[in-house]
């Protein structure tokens, strides 16, 4: 399993590729992350895990049109790969399935 693992961030970071669709780029992504998550992102470690995640093959990457509003600058566009749905779908299969086996009393706080 070595370079496939999600770490949490990397996770954070395919969702909200999949949220954004088709308008996912490093400062739209860091932008709904601190959105979503009322935690605020740096824009660089969101290029790295987006960088990593489509290294692992769970991202494609494509130049959008340039713009004037970005002063001629084109947007890197990315969008879930096959493999990126099937490792989202993994890790939250596994928290659910974890997630079921918490005994209730601790769920609801009375474990002392």
């Amino acid at each position: 399993m070595k370079g496939t693992y999600l770490g949490e961030f990397e996770e954070m970071v395919l969702l909200i590729v999949g949220v954004l669709y088709d308008q996912a780029y490093g400062l739209a992504i860091s932008k709904e992350i601190a959105r979503q998550t009322e935690r605020a992102v740096h824009v660089s470690a969101v290029h790295s895990a987006l960088h990593r995640l489509e290294k692992k093959g769970f991202l494609s990457s494509r130049l959008a049109e340039a713009t004037q509003e970005r002063g001629g600058k084109r947007k890197r566009l990315f969008t879930l790969t096959a493999a990126g749905s099937k490792a989202l779908r993994s890790a939250l299969d596994l928290r659910n399935e974890l997630y079921g086996q918490i005994p209730r009393v601790a769920l609801e706080g009375g474990a002392s």
